[in-house]
């Protein structure tokens, strides 16, 4: 950590041989900022968190905290040790994640849950109904994401879809690779009759190569089955690509073509920049990493210019540095009309007055439902109440009343999260987190902190019974 570099803030991440809370920087070198920490015991560790445009400082953006009205755990030895929610955690819930198995049908290179090689019992019913009650007394009820493991390998999956249902939860997605549904339609069938809204579908490329290299087999024809079927059924589907370099960040453009091919069952496509969870015992090289502008600067390039740069924006709900969002409209004849933009001259833009944190959260959950779930009607909404991003902007030669019939049906939602492993953890992130696992115990634990493991694999949440 000799080079000459500019630190653009201080905060904490964890060693990634023992777990110890550490000092940390964001550090800047050029185009590129760095996480840059150092163990006593173990020694000085930096990564890269961002390389390219937009730029790290003008992504960035203030918020004034929420509160946490009911928490489920004391601090005591502080982020991220006393997850639950705890008093100092700064975001409410906007999407619950419930693990409702741990089997899988698939052995995947890369995996958060470490799903496929057990042989754990499932949780039963009565332990997810009392998840979604404590979801309820936490404060929701929130948006539902059942995940696992592969959350079809339950026979039972459509009672507990039906049973969040029951209890209030308008809003239940499926995590799911999509191979049972492809193959057992009637299945599907009581899913959807269930009232489920959405499947989060794992989609890796468009490229047969692609699955044989992540996920062991070709797994297209599947995957193109299944959003078949979600055509017939009425039920809305986000594509989700693990970002991986050198194995499909050249398909992001074809991918992005794919869904709007699948318009309107197709409702957005969401890229997951690769994260290194389980047993690495040396730190993952910065080659082995795509950064969230580096993603945004692909879906540009690789898009031929129908989307720019500027067309994407921080998020309002999650700390800035995990995500990016735009939203699209398909015209008539191919053109794709914005209604996201990012100003980045700070000085000139909105968003440099201090965002609400729960104003963010309630505005988050109600988009994901709105336009994740099947085609239907939604309202068009405007990215920014000043000049330089409202959808105005970019209504030229077609009618307002054609504009606002595509709106209806057209819009693509394209977005991105950067999760964290135990190499590249800010805990400032991890604070502001609103996507949530409800652990075994019924406690709400963010969700990368649930997931990190250090450099052999073991975790601070996952496996763990209280």
């Amino acid at each position: 950590m000799t080079e000459a570099g500019r630190v653009l803030a201080v905060t904490e991440s964890l060693c990634p041989h023992c777990l110890a809370k550490i000092p940390a920087r964001r550090v800047a070198r050029g185009n590129h900022v760095y996480l840059e920490k150092e163990c006593p015991e173990h020694g000085s560790f930096k990564v890269v968190i961002w390389r390219g445009e937009p730029s790290f400082e003008s992504w960035s953006r203030p918020k004034i905290p929420a509160v946490i009205n009911v928490p489920l755990t004391r601090v005591e030895r502080g982020c991220p040790f006393d997850c639950g929610l705890c008093p100092d955690h700064r975001q409410h819930t906007c999407t619950a994640v419930l693990e409702v198995t741990g089997r899988c049908n698939l052995h995947c290179s890369f995996c958060f849950a470490g799903s496929g090689g057990g042989a754990a019992r499932d949780p039963d019913p009565g332990v997810i109904r009392g998840w979604y009650r404590t979801l309820l007394d936490a404060g929701g009820p929130y948006n539902i994401q059942l995940s696992g493991g592969e959350p079809t390998m339950r026979d039972d999956l459509p009672g507990l879809v039906s049973m969040g249902r029951d209890m209030g939860f308008s809003f239940i997605q499926l995590n799911t690779n999509g191979l049972r549904l492809s193959r057992e339609p009637r299945f599907f069938e009581e899913l959807q009759r269930a009232g489920l809204a959405s499947l989060f579908l794992q989609f890796d490329g468009t490229e047969s190569e692609i699955y044989r290299k992540l996920r062991g087999r070709d797994l297209l024809a599947d995957k193109l089955e299944t959003i078949r079927l979600c055509g017939e059924l009425g039920i809305g589907v986000i594509l989700v690509p693990t970002v991986v370099p050198g194995v499909n960040d050249h398909n992001i453009g074809d991918i992005i073509d794919l869904a709007l091919e699948h318009l309107p069952v197709v409702r957005g496509v969401h890229f997951q920049p690769v994260s290194y969870f389980g047993r690495y015992p040396q730190p993952p090289s910065d080659d082995m990493r795509i950064t969230l502008p580096e993603v945004i600067s692909n879906i540009a390039r690789q898009t031929g210019g129908r989307i720019k740069v500027e067309n994407f924006r921080p998020p309002g709900c999650e700390n800035a540095l995990c995500s990016f969002h735009g939203n699209f409209i398909l015209m008539p004849g191919g053109t794709l009309m914005p209604t996201t933009r990012h100003e980045t001259n700070q000085n000139t833009s909105c968003c440099c007055t201090p965002e609400l944190a729960v104003e963010g959260s309630r505005k988050s959950r109600k988009f994901v439902a709105n336009h994740w779930s099947a085609s239907r009607p939604v309202p068009v909404q405007k990215s920014c109440s000043c000049g330089g991003g409202g959808m105005e902007e970019f209504i030229r030669t077609d009618s307002m009343d054609l504009f606002l019939a595509r709106a209806k049906t057209h819009t693509l939602c394209i977005s991105g999260m950067a999760f964290q492993d135990v190499w590249n953890v800010d805990l400032e992130r991890v604070k502001d987190c609103c996507i949530h696992t409800v652990s075994p115990a019924g406690k709400l634990i963010p969700f990368c902190a649930y997931n990190i493991t250090d450099s052999q694999g073991r975790s601070i949440y996952r496996g763990r019974a209280d």
